[in-house]
């Protein structure tokens, strides 16, 4: 894998899409064409392509049936072509027939002759044109694409944009242009032959046992949320009558769960098993017991620590595991610190039956170093990229991705988190408006693909969250939606498989592509891969646009070392 990143695709393939990109965005662009898996390399003098995008300030004449050239600053290319760049816009969104694209770096309007590609959302004005001329087709876009990636892989996107998955628009709006340009395009889609997307459940693991509770700031908490909190809900209708009477009757029977007299009601891991149903669920425990770790700009909070230790869920641990779930570590220091994640790793491993571990951090403690130092650490994979505060795509896409600063650890972002949805002090969404808002999530997994990871923390079940309803809805909803349920492990698995997948040869003569593939990586257990081929459909899909499950592409089975030949009309 690593020496397929170095080539840059594949050098010897004659691509359908040469990049000439300015050097220190590189690493962007490779891991944007891990994201967007289509035959691509960085240009080389001389050679021909279908397709052109260039982001410095070089422009090569060439014959490219499509060139796509992006910045905010004027280019060789504007005097060339007689545009231009204007005005610079301030936090613009970008708007598409494929979806809105809000821009973090520079972006001017684009000015000049040509039809409007890209409009900004507010003011309407134009941040891409497109001329044709002598057979080729221009587009000049006023921002840099893979500045924007490189931002979004790095820092993230900001909570008022979180619902919005700007990499697969990004990609999607590329693929249009591709596709309306009567060009073939070769790709392989970010989910398992056979299935719509990839659904992973995870549970952090912070409260396993009431019990463990006695007189600290959680078991107020709890009561004054059981009792009061629940009242107030109860006449906002956030809670029924019977949550009301369930959350009073917990607080009334919680010195009888102390005593041992009455089972501790936030123990949730069977009931887990039991609504999950082999799904492979992954439960991310805390490796050390009341340590609140070192927070950002070294602060301790005292009430990150956990009440309980590793050892005392050992049972529990291998029930979950012979269950077919995966226990990954919920990591406290190992954000900052790889010889203190070597440490939680090992107290993680031994009772999990297994030395490759994931893990999420806990409160979602992460820094520009942290991948890094989870690599370093020997984590497998990272699950921390999400939002305490919000649901959707804090990288902007849902699909597990390299963080630049990782040579090959992997990361799998966090699309759902329950807290996030009804605390108070976050989105604090009744349950019909939080099931609107997720919904749209799901609805941009079936169109996008991609993995939709869930966190539902332990006690999000038992009193006084209450929140199993809402959970059995949504497993419910995505059942309906055919998706491959599987561990993080086994997702990132998938993924890793995918990246590993080489172009090896690729001709086209007339309407036929012909195309060979080399998969490196094992694929033991796990679903396959396809092939899927955008057909031009002279330079449209027969509904307008190119969206997963509409008429314009043909999907193939993908074999390691397999040849495919498609009539790119059939």
């Amino acid at each position: 894998m690593q020496q397929e990143e170095q080539r840059g695709g594949s050098s010897s393939l004659p691509s359908v899409i040469g990049v000439l990109a300015k050097e220190a965005e590189y690493p962007a662009v490779m891991e944007f064409f891990e994201l967007f898996k289509t035959p691509w390399e960085f240009y080389r003098n001389g050679a021909q392509y279908d397709v052109l995008i260039c982001t410095g300030d070089r422009y090569p004449e060439n014959s490219a049936k499509l060139v796509l050239v992006f910045g905010a600053a004027t280019k060789a290319f504007d005097r060339q072509k007689g545009c231009g760049v204007g005005d610079e816009l301030t936090n613009p969104v970008l708007v598409h027939s494929t979806g809105r694209i809000p821009i973090r770096g520079r972006c001017s309007t684009v000015v000049g002759l040509g039809t409007v590609v890209v409009t900004e959302e507010t003011s309407r004005q134009p941040a891409a044109l497109e001329q044709a001329i002598n057979g080729q087709r221009y587009v000049r876009f006023g921002f840099d694409i893979f500045q924007e990636i490189r931002y979004l892989l790095t820092h993230g996107q900001p909570v008022w944009y979180a619902a919005v998955p700007v990499i697969e628009n990004h990609i999607a709006l590329l693929r249009n242009l591709i596709v309306q340009s009567a060009i073939v395009l070769v790709e392989i889609p970010p989910f398992p032959l056979g299935y719509s997307f990839i659904a992973c459940l995870t549970h952090d693991v912070d409260h396993p046992r009431i019990r463990n509770h006695r007189c600290d700031s959680t078991m107020f908490g709890f009561l004054y949320r059981a009792t009061v909190g629940s009242l107030l809900d109860f006449v906002r209708e956030r809670k029924s009558a019977a949550d009301l009477a369930t959350n009073w009757a917990a607080a009334v029977a919680l010195p009888l769960v102390h005593l041992g007299l009455v089972k501790d009601f936030w123990r949730q891991f069977d009931h887990y098993l039991s609504i999950e149903k082999g799904l492979g669920s992954t439960f991310f425990i805390v490796p050390e017991r009341a340590n609140p770790g070192v927070g950002h700009e070294g602060r301790q909070t005292t009430r990150r620590g956990v009440r309980y230790c590793v050892e005392e869920l050992a049972e529990d641990l291998r029930r979950l595991v012979t269950a077919g779930c995966e226990v990954g570590v919920h990591g406290i220091d190992a954000w900052r610190d790889s010889t203190a994640g070597r440490l939680e790793l090992k107290r993680i491993s031994g009772p999990a039956g297994n030395e490759k571990l994931g893990v999420r951090m806990h409160w979602l403690f992460s820094n520009d170093q942290t991948h890094a130092r989870l690599e370093e650490a020997g984590f497998a994979y990272d699950s921390t990229v999400g939002y305490n505060e919000a649901i959707g795509y804090r990288a902007g896409t849902s699909q597990v991705f390299k963080p630049l600063s990782a040579r090959s650890m992997l990361e799998l972002p966090m699309n759902i988190m329950d807290t996030a949805l009804f605390y108070p002090q976050k989105m604090n969404l009744s349950p019909e408006l939080a099931w609107r808002a997720v919904m749209l999530i799901v609805a941009n997994a079936v169109r996008y693909g991609g993995v939709l990871t869930v966190n539902w923390h332990d006690r999000s079940l038992a009193p006084e969250r209450l929140w199993g309803r809402f959970y059995l809805r949504l497993l419910d909803e995505l059942k309906c939606r055919d998706p491959w349920f599987c561990t993080a492990s086994q997702a990132v698995a998938w993924f890793r498989t995918r990246r590993s997948v080489v172009f090896d040869d690729a001709t086209r003569q007339g309407l036929t592509v012909r195309l060979s593939c080399l998969l490196y990586s094992d694929r033991a257990n796990l679903p396959g891969l396809r092939v899927r081929v955008y057909n031009s459909l002279n330079g449209h899909s027969r509904s307008g646009s190119l969206n997963q499950g509409e008429v314009g592409f043909t999907d193939h089975a993908l074999e390691p070392g397999n040849n495919v030949q498609i009539n790119s009309d059939s």
